[in-house]
């Protein structure tokens, strides 16, 4: 059984952006919102959650659908004067399980795989601290993988440096590394509500219109900025991996830089582009919305090349994007270096990677990003670092 596309109005205020400044997780969890009101596939959209659903905004849903419970709620909840209490029923949709990850994955699994079992294809959302994803039920990911199930494992207050204060246990700075190991995982790190939209409707449009065994790891941040409008001819990027958010406002200049960021790391990104700028540099920003999947479009493209050495050669599709090979380009990730690193052959020009590399720490964002080296003053210096060498 296959599922009508949503409507366009669940994404529509993602889309259009606002300057008032919200996280992408909360922009999520109002698409579920409306997702789950849409009259064709609403009835199908299956939130899951272990513990946290107040941290992660969702406490209107409680009153909107209802925590599944078969014998509905037989207690006061000591929230009950609250504008969103604790609400469960018999006919609720968000599966709530309590401080259990592996219980909300045997959920996810359940709900995941119900359109081969039951014929019934719900869309489970399962939201969870992300540092409590792959590195704590690592291996029930991989068995939903080879289980070909559906839906989308979101990993919420992620990043090694943009949830702190709760020490290196909720700091993740390797989830997507772990993420590109499941063959069948499409991993994104959006940095903007816009790229969110775009992702949550390919992907249930993969998944439920066109059928493909693929399932979806997003990764949202609790870190809140303005959110822009879509930039035009974004939408391919965004699903492929990578796209300009920013061109240089100078024109012929003599130095040039190309900028890569993603998720909350895409602010201080843009914040050293226009340091540069005011240096006479010319620096174009890139949002990389899935290392992984550049990653395997390049293997792929390499795969065809070897077996076809008559045939016209491919580039891969992040050295098509970029293009200059006198370019010096700086990807900063809230993340390890690895993961930038997994396009280093394939990136033009000198690729200078700046991650999160060792445990977390307890301290505030900007001390975090300086101590790791990502943040607006470490972009800076690396790009000005490598002109240097360059020219």
């Amino acid at each position: 059984m296959s599922l009508p596309e949503p409507d366009e109005s669940a994404f529509a205020d993602a889309l259009a952006g606002t300057e008032r400044s919200i996280s992408t997780t909360m922009s999520l969890v109002r698409m579920i919102s409306k997702l789950m009101r849409d009259p064709d596939i609403g009835q199908f959209v299956v939130p899951i959650v272990p513990d946290e659903a107040r941290t992660f905004g969702m406490d209107d849903l409680f009153r909107q659908v209802g925590i599944y419970s078969p014998h509905g709620q037989n207690y006061r909840p000591v929230d009950a004067d609250s504008i969103s209490p604790y609400r469960e029923s018999a006919s609720g949709q968000i599966l709530e399980e309590g401080i259990c990850e592996a219980g909300a994955m045997a959920s996810f699994m359940a709900a995941g795989s119900a359109y081969s079992h039951f014929g019934v294809p719900t869309i489970p959302f399962y939201i969870f601290y992300s540092m409590f994803g792959f590195q704590r039920v690592g291996d029930l990911i991989w068995a939903c993988g080879d289980s070909l199930c559906r839906g989308f494992l979101v990993g919420g207050t992620a990043g090694r440096t943009t949830l702190n204060g709760e020490g290196l246990q909720h700091e993740d700075g390797h989830s997507h590394v772990v993420a590109n190991t499941v063959p069948n995982l499409m991993s994104y790190d959006p940095a903007f509500a816009f790229e969110l939209a775009v992702i949550v409707r390919e992907g249930i449009r993969r998944m439920y219109v066109a059928q493909d065994d693929v399932f979806y790891y997003l990764t949202v941040y609790n870190e809140n900025h303005a959110q822009p409008s879509q930039p035009q001819n974004s939408g391919d990027g965004i699903i492929r991996g990578i796209y300009c958010y920013q061109a240089s406002r100078i024109e012929g200049a003599r130095r040039r830089v190309s900028l890569l960021g993603s998720g909350s790391i895409m602010q201080q990104v843009l914040g050293a582009a226009q340091r540069l700028e005011e240096q006479g540099i010319a620096s174009d920003v890139y949002s990389v919305t899935s290392y992984s999947q550049l990653y395997r479009d390049a293997i792929e493209c390499e795969d065809w090349n070897r077996l076809h050495p008559d045939e016209e050669q491919r580039a891969p599709y992040i050295t098509q994007v970029l293009g200059n090979d006198d370019d010096v380009v700086i990807a900063t990730s809230d993340y390890m270096k690895a993961l930038p690193a997994t396009v280093a052959n394939w990136v033009p020009g000198r690729l200078i990677c700046l991650g999160t590399d060792g445990y977390g720490l307890s301290e505030s964002r900007p001390v975090l990003r300086q101590y790791f080296g990502i943040d607006s003053d470490a972009i800076v210096s690396a790009a000005l670092g490598a002109l240097q060498h360059t020219s």
